[in-house]
């Protein structure tokens, strides 16, 4: 084998090996995936409470470290200036449980009072999500899913 063909051989073996590793840390560290996001609306009639249920599908490789749930009206402050990860520390987290590999399933549900119904903004809202996944990634999705109050 000559000395050039050699040297050949050995640059392409590092240039694929190369190659191979930034995909397999590209995979490694994309961010969460949201699917299958939808919101359900129930409002409070008589002595009945209503609700909010919200589920998405979560997809991380590296694994599903939290998700946090908001609800918010249309009409709001978040609107105008945007909301943002920072926002939504401190709000509730939903519940999810293991439905795949790598996907999880996450549930939130909320009582809905005659009083919450009767100080909350008619009209469209929206579901924001914050996913983080294990390896630090995050995905904010605004407008996860929708309904309105009437």
């Amino acid at each position: 084998m000559s000395r050039r063909f050699a040297l050949s051989v050995v640059a392409g073996v590092v240039l694929l090996g190369g190659a191979g590793a930034f995909a397999f840390a590209q995979a490694a560290e994309q961010a969460p995936a949201l699917t299958h996001s939808t919101a359900r609306y129930t409002a409070p009639e008589g002595d009945r409470d209503g609700s909010l249920a919200f589920v998405t599908d979560v997809t991380a490789s590296s694994g599903v470290k939290s998700v946090k749930v908001l609800a918010w009206p249309q009409n709001s402050s978040f609107a105008q200036k945007g909301l943002t990860a920072k926002d939504m520390a401190a709000v509730e987290s939903a519940d999810c449980r293991p439905s795949g590999q790598d996907t999880v399933r996450c549930t939130y549900t909320a009582e809905v009072t005659g009083a919450d119904a009767e100080s909350s903004p008619r009209g469209a809202w929206h579901i924001a999500v914050l996913a983080t996944a294990q390896d630090g990634t995050t995905t904010l999705d605004t407008e996860a899913a929708g309904f309105t109050v009437r």
